[in-house]
């Protein structure tokens, strides 16, 4: 049961992040204004600076997929592992710039304490 549940939430995780980067990518500053932090000018680059953030998200999604396929459960729990740490560091930049608290722990911090329990499930389970 734990291994269903945890693979389950390693494909939410990843589906998730990659329909984030793919709404980074076609509709950047709609997006950016749940991530918790306000944009710092409306200059035409910002658009595209924002897109950058949904290709990088769109590939932490996609490597957990491929692990999915192509990995042994210990594997996946230690790319969600690593990949735990990219909200963790969104959630503390968000309140060090004194950001949106409530984004920075409802959506940042519970999307890493989220993989950081599939993760140690997945490599609990793969023993």
């Amino acid at each position: 049961m734990i291994h269903w549940l945890a693979n389950g939430t390693g494909l939410l995780v990843a589906l998730a992040i990659i329909m984030i980067g793919t709404g980074y990518i076609a509709s950047p500053t709609t997006m950016a204004g749940s991530f918790g932090l306000p944009l710092p000018e409306d200059g035409p680059n910002i658009p595209w600076w924002l897109r950058l953030k949904g290709v990088r998200d769109i590939v932490a999604g996609l490597l957990v997929l491929a692990f999915m396929v192509w990995g042994v459960q210990r594997e996946i729990g230690i790319v969600l592992l690593i990949e735990a740490i990219i909200p963790v560091g969104d959630m503390l930049l968000i309140l060090a710039a004194k950001g949106s608290a409530k984004s920075a722990f409802g959506i940042h911090g519970l999307t890493a304490v989220i993989m950081v329990l599939a993760a140690i499930a997945m490599m609990i389970g793969a023993q």
